[in-house]
């Protein structure tokens, strides 16, 4: 004859029932981990990007140079580029990812960029003119051909 089981003989079943489950999930997870490490050839080389955004190997037209004006220069948000020309015919690339929390530059004007989250203000080759932010905005490779700059 059986007996009934009592209430706390029932939640020790229930807890013998969990820790059982829990250790043969581990016991699971354990054994997928293992194993021999993947050779070289196997493993997925990530693709690299620029700061910008783009893919570093494929150059991405950003538009006309006539666009960015001597003593000024043009953001890219899109891209997260700005390029510059400080003076005329040299053109700088720049990430338009503010150092301070990375917003992205909003304005270039009186010849600094502008961030509009904090008041950041940074010199056309990206030199930090004004704070908070500390670092220099970081270069970007540009370069121009037939009037056209392309990130490169």
């Amino acid at each position: 004859m059986t007996q009934p089981l009592h209430e706390t003989d029932r939640a020790v079943n229930r807890r013998a029932v969990v820790a059982g489950a829990a250790t043969f999930g581990a016991g699971l997870l354990a054994a997928g981990c293992a194993g021999p490490a993947p050779s070289p050839a196997s493993v997925p080389v990530p693709t690299v990007s620029s700061p910008a955004g783009g893919a570093a190997s494929a150059p991405v037209a950003l538009g006309p140079a006539a666009d960015i004006p001597v003593g000024g220069g043009r953001i890219y948000a899109d891209k997260k580029v700005v390029v510059t020309q400080a003076t005329a015919g040299t053109y700088v690339g720049l990430s338009a990812v503010c150092t301070h929390q990375g917003c992205v530059v909003a304005k270039v004007a009186d010849a600094t960029i502008d961030c509009p989250c904090h008041g950041s203000k940074y010199h056309l080759d990206g030199s930090v003119a004004n704070g908070p932010a500390a670092k220099p905005l970081p270069p970007v490779a540009v370069t121009v051909t037939g009037g056209i700059v392309t990130l490169t």
